[in-house]
């Protein structure tokens, strides 16, 4: 069993945020394999699961989703190889996506949380969000909606991105990097 988790902050006024990224993926994979909700208050998360797949969105906020995150994992008895992580990522352009194994939280607080919880040997989807242009500004630009440019070629990007997802359910790691990674999404 994988269990798939989006990372994101719960609340309407974060939707279209691009530290919700995760989130909006995740609701992709929902609808596209018609999972169920199993949700439990002990998840600390919302919970859908299809015959093979788990699907999470941690709804404890961004800095304390490793909580939900080991929660679903100590309840399933899922490994660390079973996880797949996908979050914004400052370091990378707007509409990149890249593949890990473990690694750094790059200053990312969910990541970050989730590594203190469980440690670090996950995989990690790194949807690029760009950068604002200085380090201050970094918490008002991730909880920032997407510029209207940048919405309108988003849900290629997230349908891309959960296709790369899916396949990462019986292909290996370097065979999703080699079909999928992107410089920038071009729809």
């Amino acid at each position: 069993m994988l269990l798939i988790v989006g990372l994101g902050n719960p609340g309407k006024q974060y939707e279209n945020t691009r530290h919700n990224i995760g989130f909006r993926v995740i609701d992709k994979l929902i609808n596209d394999s018609g999972a169920r909700n199993i949700s439990k208050s002990s998840f600390q998360g919302e919970l859908f699961k299809t015959s093979n797949l788990l699907f999470l969105k941690p709804t404890t906020y961004m800095n304390l989703s490793g909580t939900s995150v080991q929660a679903v994992k100590n309840f399933y008895k899922i490994e660390l190889e079973d996880i797949i992580v996908v979050h914004d990522d400052i370091d990378l352009n707007f509409s990149a996506l890249r593949f890990k194994n473990g690694g750094g939280h790059g200053g990312h607080n969910g990541l970050r949380s989730i590594d203190a919880m469980i440690g670090k040997e996950y995989t990690r989807v790194r949807m690029g969000v760009g950068k604002p242009i200085y380090k201050s500004q970094v918490a008002d630009y991730v909880l920032g909606d997407f510029l209207e440019d940048e919405e309108k070629i988003i849900s290629g990007w997230i349908a891309h991105t959960a296709d790369a997802v899916k396949a990462l359910d019986g292909q290996t790691l370097t065979e999703v990097k080699s079909r999928y990674s992107l410089k920038s999404f071009e729809g």
